[in-house]
């Protein structure tokens, strides 16, 4: 009968999912060209209206009417966003299906193995969440490698300046010399620029790709550079005197808080060793926690009390500076 069950929701889940899917197919690369199209050569009044700390420009998706009506959500913006920053270039209804499909399989499983209703639920849920957990993996590994290279960047463009290349030139010196992420955010700024875009604005669609603090700097010295006009050469060796001082600060931040976040993870994962050396040593002390309905209860209350200690723990140490 589980089996049944499981079967059921998961033939359902796939035959919505084809459906979706193959709704937006057939018009997924005529969009996707145009989507390209217009984020390169996008320079409306509003865009340059909007404040630079808190740039979110809206795109629309092309893949019907459904995904349309979702994406007016600010959730499903600031995912795109998401995507768009850790080099994943999947519209949002692709990942959208992916998370359903993935929960679909895991409440399957979950009722499989398990047959409680909240084991299943909870697998189906922590399955969704993976798609979710890996954007945000790759957004962060991909925004600390741009944050790595933008000092070297920084002395390079100065030297370029200061031997009496333009900006540009000292752009395309960097895009030769340098590899991704680096390389392709500013291949993007010389792209938009040759396509009339002014300097100052290809450089504010770069903050929004890849918002940082330390770009931010060099941002808002571009613009007041071309607004006032001053020595940019002086005003980009400073800023990566500045870039280099603050990166030296995180590096401490993140020595000095490491035991608390090993600790951290010594609190998550101690229980769930214990409780596997138990059950191999000795399963007769561990049957109660998974076939008696108390010790089920137990089980369920310990893992969400472990999960709010590991998590409050990260929030702790998590220090803004």
């Amino acid at each position: 009968m589980d089996v049944l069950i499981s079967s059921s929701i998961f033939a359902i889940v796939l035959i919505v999912a084809l459906i979706v899917l193959g709704s937006g197919r057939h018009n997924e690369e005529r969009s996707r060209a145009k989507e390209m199209l217009a984020r390169v050569t996008s320079d409306s009044e509003d865009a340059l209206a909007m404040e630079l700390m808190r740039a979110d420009p809206r795109r629309r998706i092309r893949q019907g009417l459904a995904f349309r009506s979702l994406y007016a959500l600010k959730p499903l913006a600031r995912l795109e966003q998401s995507l768009w920053q850790a080099g994943i270039y999947l519209h949002v209804s692709e990942l959208l299906l992916l998370i359903v499909v993935l929960g679909g399989v895991g409440c399957g499983l979950g009722v499989l193995l398990s047959g409680d209703a909240a084991l299943a639920l909870g697998s189906g849920l922590a399955a969704a969440l993976l798609p979710l957990v890996y954007v945000r993996w790759r957004r962060a590994r991909r925004l600390r490698a741009f944050s790595r290279q933008l000092p070297t960047a920084l002395d390079l463009m100065k030297s370029s300046l200061e031997a009496g290349h333009s900006l540009m030139r000292g752009l395309q010196v960097l895009v030769k010399e340098f590899t991704d992420p680096l390389q392709g955010e500013f291949r993007m700024v010389l792209e938009q620029t040759r396509l009339g875009m002014t300097l100052p604005r290809a450089f504010e669609d770069l903050l929004r790709r890849v918002p940082e603090d330390d770009l931010r700097l060099l941002v808002v010295a571009i613009k007041v550079q071309s607004e006032v006009g001053s020595s940019l050469a002086q005003i980009i060796g400073r800023l990566a005197e500045i870039v280099r001082a603050r990166q030296q600060l995180a590096a401490q931040i993140h020595a000095m808080t490491s035991q608390g976040r090993m600790s951290g993870a010594i609190v998550g994962l101690l229980p769930v060793f214990v409780l596997a050396i138990f059950s191999l040593v000795q399963p007769g002390y561990t049957d109660l926690l998974f076939h008696d309905p108390t010790g089920i209860k137990v089980m369920k209350a310990a893992v969400a009390l472990d999960a709010m200690a590991f998590f409050t723990i990260r929030k702790i140490l998590n220090v803004q500076y």
